[in-house]
């Protein structure tokens, strides 16, 4: 599902009112129509409730006026909150501000502190007249909006959010809840939280994204007639992660009924120091369970007895010249290793050593097969940026905001404010013009990003997933997906949905306290209905 930025949005409104010829005030009508349709169908009907509707001073608000009109027609009582003085209303939206003048609609001027207290008295009588308040509709700023919110428009989102006006009503956002950045889902200073928010053509990042999914409450995409070949042709980059998404990718791993293991792919892993074989165990569990025919492990030789006796369906390597710890003297047994697999995993519970370090550069350098890096692998490439070129195959790289800031130079709460433009920088700086990087950037909503500019945000996971070990299957599911045939970003956008939902499963049947070895053994299930 296209993701418009607010600059991408608007390209497409213009494309359709001058290209398609489709009057923007046909747009603002179906937006203010549909969303009122929308939220019959969540609440019922508007008879013989009054509503507040709050009015800002563009576009968004003049859908607001639409769908006051359209309440009104309802047998609704409407009360227009206006943010700035409806004669300075321009366009469109002062068009609609003289209908419902000429239906005399209730109205009143929110420009000061006393404005807004006498809004709370006038809410008490309402009540008394016209019974229940049937929703507070926001429609004060849109996906326009950039600056920081202040004076009395943050007093008043703020007067929303905390449900003081009418606390049983639920809050309807016209398109963005006021106050959330359309691109990043960051609050610009002041947002009033809503319960259900109609957006209007297409969902939009900030949506699904950062503070979005709460601050939006359901999301409903209203169409409002921009032509799908406008979309088209938008050339929008950015993309939510969705189950019919995942349904089209999967089908490449459709298996005949006499495949054998050997069809499947063979994934090599190089994971797993001492006091870290856990992370390679579990790296390994999320590659079997993904479907991969084998899977071989390179560890330390005095570990082997470890992974020998807690991975039955998986092989070890044995490395001769590392005890506990990986060893640069180690790459030709690796590299031997690998002449017969599709895929690496490298770096889940490695250790930042020395000698471990020196064997994750050479590794990076020199392997031509898809590389997926997690963990101390990227702690290692982190500390040697200066001295990386083009990678010689994929890489494929799984870092949490931690390890992120560290492979950027910030700080976790910098790469937060901007998840989609961390990822992308992340993944310049390693790919040095060979079109070969994927970076999934892990958290809430993860991000996947290449290259070339496209993004896709995951639309799966839950809180339940702030555990450890996590991270560890998911470079193995990976891992897995990528030896059965998929490309490197179909694996790395389907391994995240997949992920996610595996923990959204064990979240609807057991709360929150189910660790990564369960959501590993999960995953068979979570696949089924996609193979």
């Amino acid at each position: 599902m296209k993701l418009p930025s607010a600059t991408e949005m608007q390209a497409l409104d213009q494309r359709a009112i001058h290209h398609y010829q489709i009057p923007s005030i046909v747009l603002m009508e179906n937006a203010g129509v549909g969303t009122v349709r929308m939220v019959e169908q969540e609440l019922g009907s508007p008879a013989n409730t009054f509503a507040l509707i709050f009015i800002g001073p563009g576009n968004n608000g003049g859908d607001g006026l639409v769908i006051a009109r359209h309440l009104h027609q309802r047998g609704c009582h409407p009360v227009l909150c206006y943010l700035v003085d409806p004669a300075r209303l321009k366009g469109d939206a002062a068009i609609n501000a003289e209908i419902c003048a000429r239906l005399q609609m209730e109205w009143l001027l929110l420009d000061s502190d006393l404005a807004l207290a006498e809004l709370q008295g006038l809410c008490c009588r309402l009540q008394e007249t016209h019974g229940r308040c049937y929703a507070i509709i926001d429609a004060v700023f849109g996906t326009g909006l950039t600056r920081t919110v202040s004076d009395h428009y943050a007093t008043t989102l703020q007067l929303i959010h905390q449900r003081h006006l009418a606390p049983e009503a639920p809050v309807i956002a016209v398109d963005m809840p006021s106050g959330l950045d359309a691109d990043r889902g960051q609050i610009l200073g002041a947002c009033a939280r809503a319960d259900h928010c109609a957006t209007y053509g297409c969902a939009k990042p900030g949506q699904v994204q950062g503070e979005g999914p709460e601050l939006c409450g359901k999301l409903h995409i209203i169409d409002i007639g921009i032509p799908p070949e406008a979309v088209a042709e938008a050339g929008i980059l950015t993309e939510h992660i969705t189950a019919a998404a995942i349904k089209q990718q999967m089908t490449a791993l459709r298996r005949p009924y006499d495949t054998h293991k050997g069809g499947q792919g063979h994934l090599l892993l190089v994971a797993g120091g001492i006091g870290k074989t856990g992370a390679a165990i579990l790296c390994a569990q999320g590659a079997l369970r993904s479907g991969c025919g084998l899977i071989s492990c390179c560890v330390p030789h005095s570990l082997n007895t470890i992974f020998e006796s807690a991975l039955f369906e998986a092989m070890t390597i044995p490395l001769p010249n590392s005890a506990t710890l990986f060893d640069s003297s180690d790459l030709e047994t690796i590299m031997s290793a690998l002449q017969d697999k599709q895929a690496l995993v490298l770096g889940p519970g490695l250790g930042t050593d020395p000698g471990t370090a020196s064997l994750v550069l050479d590794l990076y350098r020199t392997v031509s097969q898809t590389m997926v890096v997690d963990a101390d692998g990227l702690n290692i490439l982190a500390a040697n940026l200066e001295s990386l070129e083009a990678p010689p195959g994929p890489r494929i790289f799984t870092p949490h905001p931690g390890e992120m800031a560290r492979l950027l130079g910030l700080t976790s709460k910098e790469v937060q404010e901007d998840r989609v433009k961390a990822a992308h920088r992340g993944c310049l700086q390693f790919d040095h013009g060979s079109s070969q990087c994927v970076m999934v950037l892990k958290g809430a909503h993860t991000v996947v990003a290449t290259p070339d500019g496209r993004t896709w945000i995951n639309s799966t996971g839950n809180p339940g997933m702030a555990s450890g070990g996590m991270g560890d299957v998911l470079s193995g599911l990976i891992g897995g997906l990528l030896c059965q045939g998929l490309s490197p970003v179909a694996a790395a956008t389907t391994a995240v949905f997949i992920h996610g939902q595996a923990g959204d499963l064990l979240a609807a049947e057991q709360g929150i306290g189910y660790t990564a070895t369960d959501l590993a053994r999960a995953l068979p299930r979570t696949l089924a209905p996609y193979r």
